[in-house]
């Protein structure tokens, strides 16, 4: 294995960089102290510019590192988030909103911009270089570069290191660099506002600006560039949770915020491979990460008691968690935390390694799935709890990404409300989703992976009147997918909505597995799912997922 070398003159060769104080290859524990000395920014929105933005507990370096962002970005900054449109990738990018075009003349300019900016404000530079991949063929290299030591010690948490040998790193590898204290200036830069996250494809680069400094930024930025990447050469890269149970036989779960990804794949009979992003090769399995990044904000600790335990580990980090009023936080116990306190955002994270989780596959890579599961959590009270999908259906439904949005969870939002996004990630999809729904359906015809829709929501009646479908009985439907007992169970077919539904499994009684039988007026429900199927037809209509090939089910 080869040790990774200064990139100092690396750095100087690409970009002319120049700073005089590149601190590269620290340990964690020489990064957090760095982050306590020399992270500064606002972290209040009246606050000054030079606060301190890293914290200890009372655990001291045996325990989580705390990290607040600037106020204005506790979440990822969609409208500010582009990529270079250069010609050579120009008709492969799924531009969108969160993923709008720039202008290869106005990065090319603003490039030197920041790097003359860095040489003349000289500032302590924090470099770490890691992996994105545990799968030694398919791992990018990634480098960080950038003002705080939080963001690359929260980069060697999620990222892994050592994966192989990194000799081609200045040909293939990936440079993200992070400057906080670079404002832009539309006017100059091309830029939406003072901040932005650009991503450049063909160059292998982003740049991270302004007020911009989420955790999660330096996460999602290198896991949209394996979007792109993966897909160019014929690699299935997904937005999902996996695990493996002890009989090698290997699942992938899709599913957006609240569907029960994490909680479902972090089963104690099976060994989890990752939590969140993952590429399925022409080998298999594997993990994109070597971290999980959870939300805090109403951790239930006896439900998750991964996470629970975790929050005293050394290594981690705690993200945007208020500290408790009157108490210093160096005095503070992680566990005393008050996780429900989303005064600061509701968007609380708390970033550990891998191997907080009690089983992790080895090397988080697993053989090719026999089960795909795409979760959804429809408030409606009108899907299957599980339905048995033909190929055309996953396709459909794949693209689809359906799942609901909670009364209370936004402003506004009074009701439930149907969200779709493509490929169960589609902000972070740098390609078109038809790209990954036929690299989905060659990877299943391959193998002969089955799929089934597993709905996690409302049964009996919508949100607010019908009941959350139980743990168990998801748990239960879940088991009997992965062990093929609805490989050739009798079925009947919904009628409103053409989705094939068993009649039977064990644990489960059966009137739940019809949802038309748990309301109490039939009627009612039948309008409900004409209502989701005309939701359905709408997103399909207005995505044209029709000249993309794509059959619509429903």
């Amino acid at each position: 294995m080869t040790l990774f070398a200064d990139p100092s003159e690396d750095l100087l060769a690409a970009f002319g960089l120049r700073c005089r104080d590149i601190r590269f290859g620290l340990t964690q524990d020489e990064l957090f102290v760095a982050a306590l000395e020399h992270d500064r920014g606002r972290i209040r929105p009246d606050g000054p510019d030079d606060e301190p933005k890293a914290y200890a507990t009372a655990l001291g370096l045996d325990g989580p590192l705390v990290y607040y962002s600037d106020p204005s970005c506790t979440g990822r900054p969609v409208s500010d988030t582009f990529a270079v449109a250069r010609p050579e990738v120009d008709d492969t990018v799924w531009w969108k909103p969160g993923f709008s075009r720039f202008e290869p003349d106005a990065f090319d300019a603003l490039l030197p911009r920041v790097i003359d900016h860095l040489n003349e404000t000289d500032p302590t530079l924090f470099v770490t270089d890691v992996f994105c991949g545990h799968d030694p063929e398919f791992a990018q290299p990634y480098r960080f570069v950038g003002e705080y030591a939080s963001h690359a010690y929260f980069c060697n948490i999620m990222f892994p290191s050592n994966v192989r040998d990194d000799a081609d790193r200045a040909e293939t590898g990936w440079t993200l660099i992070n400057v906080p204290s670079f404002t832009c200036v539309p006017e100059r830069d091309g830029t939406l506002s003072g901040r932005a996250v650009i991503v450049d494809i063909a160059n292998r680069l982003a740049l991270v600006l302004g007020r911009a400094d989420y955790c999660g930024v330096n996460k999602k930025t290198m896991f949209t560039a394996m979007n792109y990447l993966m897909p160019a050469i014929g690699q299935l890269s997904m937005h999902c949770s996996a695990n493996v149970g002890d009989d090698g036989r290997s699942a992938i779960l899709f599913g957006l915020s609240g569907t029960g990804k994490t909680t479902l794949s972090a089963d104690p009979n099976r060994l989890l491979i990752g939590d969140d992003e993952h590429v399925w090769t022409d080998r298999g399995i594997a993990n994109l990460e070597d971290g999980c990044y959870a939300k805090l904000i109403d951790l239930n600790k006896n439900a998750e008691p991964v996470i629970a335990a975790a929050l005293s580990m050394k290594g981690t980090m705690i993200e945007n968690v208020p500290a408790l009023p009157g108490r210093a936080i160096a005095d503070t116990d992680p566990q005393d935390f008050d996780l429900t306190d989303g005064s600061i955002t509701e968007n609380t994270r708390f970033a550990y390694p891998l191997t907080c989780n009690p089983g992790v596959a080895e090397g988080a890579r697993g053989p090719h799935p026999d089960t795909i599961v795409l979760l959804t959590a429809d408030a409606f009270g009108v899907l299957p709890p599980v339905s048995i999908l033909e190929p055309d259906e996953v396709m459909y439904h794949f693209v689809t990404g359906f799942t609901s949005k909670l009364a209370g969870t936004e402003v506004g939002v009074t009701e439930p409300e149907a969200t779709f996004s493509a490929c169960f990630g589609g902000p972070f999809m740098a390609q078109k989703p038809s790209v990954y729904a036929e690299l989905l359906a060659a990877r299943m015809a391959q193998h002969k992976t089955r799929c089934i829709l597993l709905n996690t929501g409302w049964t009996g009646g919508p949100y607010g009147k019908g009941e959350r479908m139980s743990l168990a009985v998801t748990r239960a439907l879940l088991d009997a997918a992965l062990n093929g007992r609805f490989d050739n169970a009798p079925v009947v077919v919904q009628p409103t909505l053409g989705m094939r539904m068993p009649t039977e499994c064990a644990g489960v009684p059966d009137e739940i597995l019809d949802p038309r039988q748990t309301w109490d007026d039939p009627d009612d429900y039948d309008h409900h799912a004409a209502e989701l199927r005309q939701m359905f037809h709408a997103n399909y209509e207005s995505k044209g997922f029709a000249d993309l090939g794509i059959v619509n089910v429903m």
